[in-house]
């Protein structure tokens, strides 16, 4: 299960907004060992392409290099669809090279709604997996208009006082 704050959420939201037509991608990192996502770091797509999306190289050396030095590492890869659902593509999945990662995708097909959805990719082999999302206080509506997976039971929103 992904368990994640609402606010890293509307942030990844909001970039693939902004970004459309093109796909948006970036990395949420996390203390290295903890499965928790604290540090959200939206990259450039050096394909500048509504059908793809690849990390900048040299960004991706810098941005791995300073969750090193931070004792971090990817907790969560995102990127965006713009025109089909959130679920992995055939080359999405030969390109997952963090098998410990949550790869997070979100569809921004349609200009009302946002689907939000969360998977596990080890060896090529996909896992669809429920997403927690964190919500300060006792209302969880800020996050409600967004699809999560294919079922309710797919996303679980945590208070927190």
């Amino acid at each position: 299960m992904l368990r994640i704050d609402r606010e890293i959420v509307e942030a990844i939201v909001a970039h693939a907004r902004r970004d459309h037509p093109d796909e948006a991608c970036g990395v949420v990192a996390g203390p290295a060992g903890s499965d928790t996502p604290t540090r959200l770091i939206p990259m450039d797509n050096a394909e500048r392409s509504s059908t793809f999306y690849r990390f900048d190289s040299m960004e991706q050396l810098r941005v791995w290099r300073e969750m090193d030095e931070r004792d971090e590492e990817p907790v969560v890869i995102y990127h965006s669809h713009t025109a089909t659902e959130a679920v992995p593509s055939r080359t999405d999945v030969n390109l997952a090279a963090e098998p410990a990662a949550h790869y997070l995708l979100v569809s921004t097909r349609e200009p009302d709604a946002t689907e939000i959805r969360s998977f596990r990719i080890v060896d090529g082999v996909v896992t669809e997996e429920p997403v927690r999302v964190v919500v300060a206080g006792v209302d969880g509506t800020a996050v409600q208009s967004y699809k999560f997976g294919h079922t309710p039971t797919m996303v679980d929103y945590e208070c927190r006082a």
